[in-house]
């Protein structure tokens, strides 16, 4: 049974809208994102010419840090303390809701304490408070409309004898000191005159009785704050309605908090509760808290937060020390170290030995030593560069001047002509010799200073081979180019590096292979991927390399090929080495090696050079130069090639 899924070109249509979609979403992204850059591009250049950016980057403060790591570490550390520290002032200078919580403790305590002395409150033989009902506070909007409350003031009157004993139940235990005002302000009972002093909270003083000393940071605390609230004064037996909360609770019949500051600097909390009967006020009950009670639950609070702080920035002085000591102190004898190596080559011992360190400072060390050392390798090369071109180029110039002299004594036309033409061969050489050491000391500054770009070695090889074929048109050697492709992709044979260089490279091994090639001898390139690796073997017919020659012959100046009249002027010795150089700059690496016989016996050619008859050794069919170079498209996943060694 067939089952219809749907029309295929309905999902395609689809699908094709959501890409179209997204694609114009993300050219939106990033239009926006564009937008966004040119905006802040222009707002930068804006910034930097402003005074504060001037002060920023130039300012007094910003050089006395930036003058030394060890100061940026400190600063750094010590910013977030800066911090944590003002922190602690604003919320020590803003706490409202210690105020608020003490506020609404001492209202609901006064609230109790009023409708009890308004409810006329007695103690029974238990010492349990007695209310009467019906002289509890009434509800809002209960009021009996037949009610005269002209009357409420004759039903009651605040008598010591009741208050008294209430406050003496309420009040000790707590924190907190009551006064009964009546309503001409006539205070009818305190409880600091009845509470006994062992009974009585004395806040500024210990367990054990000694008196605290208040700390200069509270006192401190407490100045900047006393511009915002009242001052209290204690004015003892005197009239209450001096006090502003008791006039005014007095007057409107609401309850009113302060919070008043003594001559102390000691904070108070001050409520005052209408005693009201019959939405009568009769009179006020002012409930303060003790002198300095707020103040020392900030001090506790603000003792332990101090106490983080100590540790914090104890903790930070130890931080920056370890990090200045661990970074600053190791940087800045590196500083010196190669400020000593700028000026003496020879104290480059004197580098610190931190490279058993796996941090940056011991990668930084590493690169230190390296930098230092690779330094040192180019000297002592420009030493030994200097030195063999010096000896290079007193041979041709000796052997002219001898010349010169000897033309002096010939006799015969013909034998100076001879003369001559020796001594233009010499020139020839001086010239080649000349020209070569150019090229090979411009090589190193020109391949630091040049970019890497992709160059394929399909395309090079094969033009250079034509130039060569070119060359050899009227001659009897060759040279072959082979690719073994076997379905590479078109970027198999991409390098790094570039063309001009390279083609040098492929140029000296062309010149060298045919250099000792017999007279019908073929030169042959073949070219492969290895891996990810591209080859390049150049092979000739010559008579080979010596076994123990197989590094040398990279040397500077190295030459072992016999001088003769078809050979002077043509050879600097400078060929493979430029050609090593190149290739290690690249990543790469190259040796040379000999080709084996088919047979393993000894190759006899009769068209082998004059000066190259007798040297071909037993077994050897010619000689091989390998080079192989990272492949474009393994480098990009790898990242940047190491220089290897041979294999």
């Amino acid at each position: 049974m067939a089952v219809q899924t749907g029309d295929p070109g309905t999902g395609l249509g689809a699908w094709a809208s959501c890409k179209r979609g997204a694609s114009t979403a993300w050219s939106a992204v990033r239009q926006a994102y564009a937008a966004l850059n040119a905006r802040l591009t222009v707002f930068n250049a804006y910034f930097r010419t402003t005074a504060f950016y001037r002060f920023l980057t130039y300012g007094p403060l910003i050089r006395l840090i930036a003058r030394s790591l060890q100061r940026r570490i400190i600063f750094a550390n010590l910013i977030g303390l800066i911090i944590l520290i003002g922190g602690i002032v604003y919320l020590s200078r803003n706490h409202i809701w210690l105020i608020d919580a003490k506020r609404e403790s001492l209202r609901a305590q006064g609230e109790i304490i009023a409708a009890a002395i308004a409810a006329n409150a007695s103690l029974d033989a238990d010492r349990r408070i007695v209310l009467d009902p019906d002289r509890l506070p009434e509800i809002e909007g209960s009021k009996s409309p037949l009610r005269d409350d002209g009357f409420a003031a004759l039903q009651l009157s605040i008598a010591p004898e009741r208050v008294t004993p209430i406050l003496k139940r309420l009040v000790p235990g707590t924190e907190t000191r009551a006064r009964v005002y009546a309503q001409d302000g006539t205070m009818i009972v305190d409880t600091d005159q009845l509470l006994l002093r062992r009974q009585r909270t004395e806040v500024g003083k210990d367990r054990d009785g000694q008196l605290k000393v208040r700390s200069q940071w509270t006192r401190f605390l407490t100045w900047l704050m006393r511009g915002e609230v009242q001052v209290y004064r204690e004015i003892g037996a005197g009239n209450g309605l001096a006090y502003p909360e008791v006039r005014i609770a007095m007057n409107s019949g609401t309850a009113t908090a302060m919070l008043l500051v003594n001559d102390k600097y000691e904070q108070i909390v001050s409520m005052a509760v209408p005693i009201q009967y019959r939405k009568a006020v009769q009179g006020v009950l002012l409930l303060s808290s003790r002198p300095g009670e707020i103040d020392d639950i900030l001090q506790e609070e603000r003792n332990v937060i101090m106490a983080l702080a100590a540790t914090a920035l104890a903790t930070t002085i130890f931080a920056s020390w370890v990090l200045a000591r661990t970074i600053a102190g190791p940087m800045r004898r590196l500083s010196e170290a190669a400020e000593a190596v700028s000026r003496n080559i020879s104290a480059r011992n004197e580098l610190p030995g931190l490279t058993d360190r796996v941090d940056e400072v011991g990668q930084m060390t590493t690169a230190f030593h390296k930098m230092t050392a690779s330094l040192y390798r180019r000297i002592e090369a420009s030493e030994r560069f200097a030195q063999d071109v010096a000896h290079e180029l007193k041979n041709p110039l000796t052997a002219a001047r001898s010349t010169a002299e000897a033309l002096a004594y010939a006799k015969t036309p013909e034998m100076q002509r001879e003369l001559v033409g020796q001594i233009q061969a010499e020139l020839t050489r001086l010239n080649k010799l000349i020209s070569d050491v150019a090229n090979a000391s411009m090589l190193d500054a020109d391949l630091a200073r040049q970019q890497t770009e992709p160059v394929d070695m399909r395309e090079l090889i094969p033009g250079i081979a034509a130039i060569f074929t070119d060359r050899l048109s009227e001659n009897t050697r060759k040279v072959e180019v082979k690719m073994e492709e076997d379905g590479a992709s078109p970027t198999a044979f991409i390098v790094r590096g570039h063309e001009a260089r390279l083609g040098r490279v492929i140029t000296n091994l062309l010149d060298n292979a045919l250099s000792f090639s017999p007279e019908h001898g073929v030169v042959s390139v073949v070219m492969r991927r290895i891996g990810p690796e591209v080859e390049i073997v150049v092979e000739d017919e010559g008579p080979g390399i010596p076994p123990d020659k197989l590094d040398d012959v990279f040397q500077r100046f190295y030459s072992d090929r016999p001088q003769t009249d078809r050979t002077v002027g043509k050879n600097s010795g400078l060929g493979l080495s430029i050609t090593r150089d190149i290739i290690a700059a690249y990543g790469g690496r190259v040796w040379a090696s000999n080709r084996p016989a088919a047979a393993g016996g000894t190759v006899v050619r009769h068209d082998e050079l004059p000066e190259l008859k007798d040297r071909r050794m037993p077994g050897i069919a010619g000689a091989r130069f390998t080079v192989r170079l990272p492949a474009w498209d393994a480098a990009a996943t790898r990242g940047a090639p190491t220089v290897g060694r041979r294999t």
